[in-house]
């Protein structure tokens, strides 16, 4: 379980992006934060990769 506390205007840009995609402020926190985890990963697996092939 996560809790965030917010404040009202955060909240509100919140609510109006999640229903442009149709989904719940929680769902649309999750998601962006799965997002932005996998974008790093995958940034440090390309970052690895051009190592490996540099050397």
């Amino acid at each position: 379980m996560l809790s965030l506390r917010l404040d009202g205007e955060l909240f509100d840009r919140l609510v109006r992006h999640a229903a442009k995609r149709g989904m719940s402020v929680q769902d649309y926190v999750v998601r962006t934060l799965i997002r932005d985890d996998f974008d790093e990963r995958f940034k440090s697996a390309v970052e690895e990769t051009e190592r490996f092939y540099a050397g």
